[in-house]
């Protein structure tokens, strides 16, 4: 499903929480109905010539403007106390554009191309039904400083360009708007000249001074930067914005869902489809009793539409299907078009309500519209709940903390795959706040919301916190140390306490896979490794990139994991040696399929050497900026290493202009991507 259409049927307003028991109609928040109730009741797109924004009669002047702040962001090849690669480079107006080429001065992610969903540690998607033709890998959120009608949005891209894939603006009217979308020809490989790209927005009127620019890496063929962004439209007077503001306020009330709870149920809406209005004032208490027993199916009878009469009887309909027939077929349709299946009838209902379709849930697709009034009626629904991913929900507070807390005492008590990256409601204020009311829920006044929730995930086996809140410390509480039976722990950019890590590592001894990139200065990584060597020896991927405090005898450490299939080192080994740590990591992890020495100044002609005769079964090997590997070594890898896929050698110093040919012919011939400062096609 495309999410440009998704944004067309965006959520309704907001409404009071609702109460979390079991026996309640399930229907107070209807998901398709909060897709699909902007469309209809204001003509299109949220935001979009509709009651609540008007159209702006008194705009102002033209006004182009870079971004003064960023709000959130996915992932940055930067660490955040450095200013080289980082989210924070987009503020203010370019300052690279028109130059090409690799700047620290930019914003960079994480990954590029597929190479990181190869790679052991890659995770399958819950519910991949929910994801867009072209799904969003990173993402970065802006604000600037007037409010204005946009009529375009430039991306200045200095590196790499062409990943960009939406653009979203958040409205007065506290909603997504998709201002554009890209196609499957706009991933093709583009020209190697920075550009400035601005596709044709939506035309509309609503006023914004936010925006969300989503990227998919899978076509790029090295990083991608971005120098800055600008956003173009007509200013708009503070009396219209008071406006907006107020009819706002008046429509929140009127579209609330608890104000709707009369409006009648199925037979009442296809009464008023029909526009059927019985006379009751004579005998009023009996009339419509009489009518519905005794007249109702002949009148519906008549009132069929065309298409109905000439549809030919047919000997069996869908509904006379076995129910577990049914189901499974309910079981490949996305969450939107289950809550839509459920509006056709009792039957479908009953079917599309079944607590087995809600085994899995992915909201992250639907970040635009995820609430907790979403997560409230999917509580009623979930009560076979395994797996969850809420990754990227809950922005501007649409997500509670109370209302996620409740959600996970009610359905977590199973749950083995917990997903949260970038849930900006689970921050340290929040966490005090709903303390109060974990007192009333659990009775335990010291328990913060998180602890009371972990004490019902004793059984979870995935727990994914990538980039929550750094400051203050998020995981600092030792109720984590209660999860016994983790295979795959990620807190990448993610801050913790070092004593609370080791405690976890020390309980969880069947963890497969960890990532602690990005991790902080405060954590001692030699610590750590000691920690993995001695309690998780089944570990089978782990990821340091630029963490710090890891020596030569972290790395000999690290060695004894032999079952280690992927490791990434990039930044985080500064010493002058490696001394033999290389060598016994190469000799007693021979699965090793992935390995990341990015920027490690201590790798020696001797280690390459260990990597070209130990390495058979490498696929992916980075060696970019190391400083003493010459064309000579490189072949030696290429040919010892037939499985090799990527090779990177970005930023070698003795990878010299004369050898980038070299290197070209070499790729072709061994069919390895090969990466250098100067980028070529290797087809």
């Amino acid at each position: 499903m495309s999410l440009l259409a998704l944004a067309q049927a965006s959520t309704s307003a907001s409404a009071s929480t609702s109460s979390s028991s079991d026996t309640e109609l399930d229907a107070q928040v209807d998901f398709s109905t909060m897709l699909m109730h902007r469309q209809r009741e204001y003509s299109g797109w949220f935001g979009c010539g509709t009651k609540m924004q008007p159209e702006p009669t008194d705009q102002g002047y033209y006004l182009e403007q870079y971004v003064l702040g960023v709000l959130d962001f996915s992932s940055q090849y930067g660490i955040e106390y450095s200013i080289s690669y980082t989210a924070a480079n987009v503020v203010g107006r370019p300052s690279k554009f028109p130059a090409y080429g690799d700047y620290p001065e930019t914003f960079t992610m994480r990954t590029y191309g597929d190479w990181w969903q190869r790679a052991p540690s890659a995770t399958q998607e819950i519910q991949p039904q929910n994801l867009p033709k072209l799904a969003t890998h990173d993402y970065i959120v802006v604000y600037f400083e007037d409010y204005v009608v946009p009529t375009e949005v430039a991306i200045f891209e200095t590196f790499n360009p062409g990943a960009v894939i939406r653009i979203w603006a958040y409205g007065l009217t506290k909603h997504w708007t998709c201002l554009w979308e890209a196609l499957d020809t706009d991933l093709a490989p583009t020209s190697r000249n920075s550009r400035r790209f601005a596709p044709p927005l939506l035309k509309t009127t609503m006023i914004t001074k936010t925006l969300r620019i989503d990227f998919n890496h899978s076509q790029l063929n090295y990083y991608t930067e971005i120098d800055a962004i600008m956003l173009c439209g007509r200013t708009v007077s503070g009396r219209l914005i008071q406006s907006i503001l107020e009819e706002q306020a008046r429509v929140y009330k009127s579209h609330s869902p608890l104000s709707k709870m009369g409006t009648g149920g199925p037979i009442s809406c296809k009464l008023r489809t029909l526009k059927f209005k019985p006379n009751c004032r004579e005998k009023n208490d009996t009339s419509l009793h009489e009518f519905i027993s005794n007249d109702l199916g002949k009148f519906l009878l008549d009132n069929r539409q065309e298409d109905q009469l000439d549809t030919p009887a047919c000997g069996m309909c869908v509904t006379d299907l076995p129910f577990e027939i049914l189901l499974k077929i309910l079981s490949y349709l996305d969450l939107q078009s289950l809550f839509s299946v459920g509006r056709v009838s009792r039957t479908f209902y009953d079917i599309s309500t079944h607590p087995l379709l809600y085994a899995e849930l992915n909201l992250k697709p639907y970040w635009p519209v995820a609430s907790s009034e979403l997560l409230c009626t999917l509580a009623r629904r979930a009560t076979m709940l395994r797996k969850l991913d809420l990754s990227w929900c809950g922005g501007f507070n649409e997500i509670s903390p109370t209302e996620f807390k409740k959600f996970l005492t009610q359905r977590g008590d199973n749950l083995t795959h917990l997903r949260l990256n970038s849930c900006k409601f689970l921050n340290a204020s929040c966490i005090e706040n709903v303390g109060i009311v974990c007192d009333n829920l659990i009775g335990m006044s010291a328990i913060p919301i998180v602890q009371s929730f972990f004490f019902n995930l004793l059984l979870l086996s995935e727990l994914s916190l990538r980039n929550c809140a750094t400051d203050p410390p998020l995981l600092n509480f030792s109720c984590l140390a209660n999860l016994k039976n983790l295979e795959r722990l990620d807190l990448f950019q993610t801050a913790f306490d070092t004593e609370l890590l080791l405690s976890m590592l020390e309980g969880n001894r069947k963890l497969k896979h960890l990532n602690l990139a990005f991790c902080g200065v405060s954590v001692n990584m030699d610590d750590v490794a000691d920690h993995l060597a001695t309690y998780n020896t089944q570990l089978i991927s782990l990821d340091l990139w630029k963490a710090h405090f890891l020596s030569a005898r972290g790395l000999l450490a690290i060695s004894r994991c032999r079952q280690l299939e992927e490791l990434d080192l990039g930044w985080c080994l500064r010493e002058a040696s490696l001394g033999d740590g290389l060598f016994q990591l190469l000799s007693n992890c021979p699965k090793l399929r992935k390995l990341f020495l990015s920027a490690v100044r201590g790798t020696t002609e001797r280690d390459l050497l260990h990597i070209a005769t130990l390495g058979k079964n490498l696929e992916q090997l980075d060696l970019m900026g190391i400083l003493n590997i010459t064309h000579e070594r490189v072949f030696d890898i290429l040919v010892h290493c037939p499985k090799l896929q990527l090779l990177d050698l970005s930023f070698c110093d003795n990878i010299m202009e004369r050898d980038f040919d070299l290197l070209a012919e070499w790729s072709r011939q061994f069919k390895v991507d090969i990466k250098s400062s100067r980028i070529f096609d290797t087809r």
